[in-house]
């Protein structure tokens, strides 16, 4: 069959020779021709006299709208999806943070430090953790569930304090999450706004909702219930798949779902459940985000997680081994393409939120309240799997990934690691040993040269100029598929930041977990711009989603953008049909936040690009 190609040869060569297994792939070459109009957001079907398509001979639709408000439409309402997904995830960790305080769960909290911290950042006024833990989570709830003419309430005590300032100087401090997402799909309807400017402000108060909520928040919460990042050595890729044990393959973002079950699986009473069946015991196996952020947390689960085999686009791969015996999801980049292949492999799936239901999954509803029955009910579907199948489906393991990967960094982690402060960074950039940092982050795709392609070769190009890489999202699984977060790494960066990783013991990319790790390094940013008293714009500091995949990655753009960050796209974001948007997006918000979209399809000239905006940061500050 053909099929595009990946980064990971070894990932392609395990593909090709599973003939019989279809994945996306081998759907690529048939998808091949795309719809023009679709690509620069010139097309509309929001009413019965569409579609409509804006044309040089046709330049308005039917009801008169323009290419300018045609394509911010559809990328207000693309942001606005992108934002509710995260507001969803945010949402639920909340939920089950209060069940945990109310003692309604058999979880516990395993970061009582950052819950301290966090409820003084809050200023929740309590001092017993349990009640910290429920107050946390409604002050969030509570913002959440504003209305739209209410600002939310804890924006300020989250912000670095000069984006805060220039957020409230051009209006667009964000009232309740929910009711901007809300309002933002009214907004894009049929004959309602034609003001393109107002619908990309609009989507940078998502954005700075979905910064601070769906992905700040969400780190905090989960770090509280699961415990916080250590740095830590790991094994990586699809040989941490063992078939001696029970393996369940976990895909999606939202780990406080996971942790009951993770807790579970690492009792005796489980290890002698899967003995009786011939089994050794059960393990986790990370796909997607969710892995990541397991990964991120490892040392709190080393009885349970047996390592992150890889990205969105591994997935359906990883089923072709044999070695998965149930899969279960709970969010987005659960691939549709799953489906047939689990019941090629006689794989049972199980899906814990309705959002993200499979056709052929059993939809069991997450309750934190009855946590220990949800772990028991999907192990026991597990244990039945594994015994239905085992012996009927090859087992086919490649060799593939490392076993040193460097994960655990955090916000935290790392000034930890540095010493207790970001200043041994801030010297290495002032001297030049580092010039900058670029953050490679978001999804994967199969379009922009192939499965991590661009990311892989920007990244590659970006530390040979002496550029440190901070990754976090679906990046972060090809990166460290390939050794590039393994220390040995090292000898691929320009001579400078190669001397710095080999006298640290570290690699030039620098793993920082899941797409919801954005937020910490949001954080790193500002602390750095806050230790050299100046604001984030005029950090040494550009952003690259270069293989930008969905609605999520739109809605953590709108967020580099308010932040005032430089946001590199290989894809544009359906855009390209509007002049004004296009211009508005990638020259004068620069005058708003200090932010831009950079669009550079070419990996070699991407590079440059931003390595001329790290010199000209530089130079700014006098470096």
């Amino acid at each position: 069959m053909p099929m595009c190609t990946s980064a990971d040869s070894k990932l392609v060569d395990f593909m090709r020779s599973k003939p019989g297994v279809e994945t996306s792939f081998n759907r690529v070459p048939n998808q091949a021709v795309k719809c023009g109009f679709g690509r620069q957001g010139v097309c509309c079907r929001l009413c019965s006299n569409g579609p409509c398509r804006i044309t040089p001979q046709s330049l308005k639709g039917v009801c008169g709208a323009t290419a300018d408000t045609i394509v911010a439409r559809n990328f207000l309402r693309a942001v606005a999806a992108g934002a509710a997904c995260y507001l969803h995830i945010v949402e639920n960790a909340a939920n089950n943070l209060k069940a945990i305080g109310r003692g309604k769960t058999d979880l516990s909290i395993k970061g009582p430090e950052t819950l301290r911290e966090l409820a003084e950042l809050l200023e929740t006024g309590e001092t017993d953790p349990a009640r910290q833990a429920v107050r946390v989570a409604d002050l969030v709830l509570e913002d959440l569930y504003r209305p739209r003419g209410q600002q939310m309430a804890l924006v300020e005590k989250l912000a670095y304090q000069p984006r805060f300032r220039r957020w409230r100087e051009l209006g667009i401090l964000p009232g309740g999450a929910k009711s901007e997402v809300f309002d933002a799909i009214v907004k894009t309807s049929t004959n309602l706004s034609s003001d393109p400017v107002d619908m990309l402000l609009h989507a940078l108060k998502l954005g700075i909702a979905t910064g601070l909520y769906g992905l700040t928040l969400t780190n905090y919460l989960n770090d509280i219930m699961l415990g916080e990042p250590e740095i830590t050595a790991a094994r990586v890729g699809f040989s941490v798949v063992d078939p001696n044990y029970i393996n369940i393959m976990v895909t999606g973002h939202q780990h406080s779902l996971i942790g009951v079950l993770q807790e579970r699986i690492s009792t005796p009473e489980a290890t002698a459940l899967a003995g009786r069946a011939g089994a050794k015991g059960f393990k986790i196996i990370g796909c997607t985000c969710v892995g990541q952020d397991m990964q991120l947390r490892g040392v709190h689960c080393r009885e349970s997680f047996a390592g992150h085999a890889g990205n969105n686009f591994t997935s359906e791969a990883l089923l072709a081994t044999g070695g998965i015996d149930l899969v279960l999801s709970e969010f987005n980049c659960t691939l549709p393409g799953l489906e047939p292949i689990c019941e090629q492999f006689l794989v049972k799936q199980i899906c814990f939120d309705d959002v993200a239901k499979k056709s052929n999954a059993e939809y069991v509803r997450f309750d934190p309240n009855e946590s220990k029955a949800l772990a028991d009910k999907v192990m026991q579907a597990a244990l039945e799997s594994y015994t239905r199948r085992r012996g009927k489906v090859q087992m086919d393991i490649p060799e593939h990934g490392y076993d040193d990967a460097i994960t655990g960094i955090s916000e935290k982690s790392l000034k930890k690691f540095l010493g207790g402060t970001f200043k041994p960074l801030i010297d290495l950039i002032a001297g030049g040993a580092v010039k900058g940092v670029a953050a490679v982050v978001g999804c994967s795709n199969l379009t922009a040269k192939g499965h991590d392609v661009f990311t892989v070769g920007l990244t590659k190009e970006l530390i040979k100029r002496d550029i440190i890489v901070l990754s976090a999202g679906c990046t972060s699984g090809g990166l460290e598929n390939l050794g590039l977060m393994s220390p040995a790494a090292a000898e691929l960066a320009g001579e400078s930041l190669k001397s710095v990783c080999r006298k640290l013991g570290i690699p030039p990319v620098l793993n920082f977990g899941p797409c919801l790790a954005i937020g910490r390094l949001e954080i790193v940013a500002a602390e750095l711009a806050r230790a050299l008293d100046i604001d984030i714009p005029q950090l040494p500091l550009v952003l690259s989603a270069p293989q930008w995949l969905e609605e999520q990655a739109l809605a953590d753009g709108a967020f580099g953008l308010a932040l005032g960050l430089p946001l590199h796209l290989a894809i544009p974001p359906f855009v390209t049909g509007s002049k004004l948007v296009s211009k508005v997006l990638t020259e004068d918000m620069e005058q708003l936040t200090g932010g831009k979209v950079i669009l550079e399809g070419e990996i070699e000239p991407a590079a440059e690009k931003l390595t001329e905006i790290i010199e000209q940061k530089r130079k700014a500050l006098g470096l």
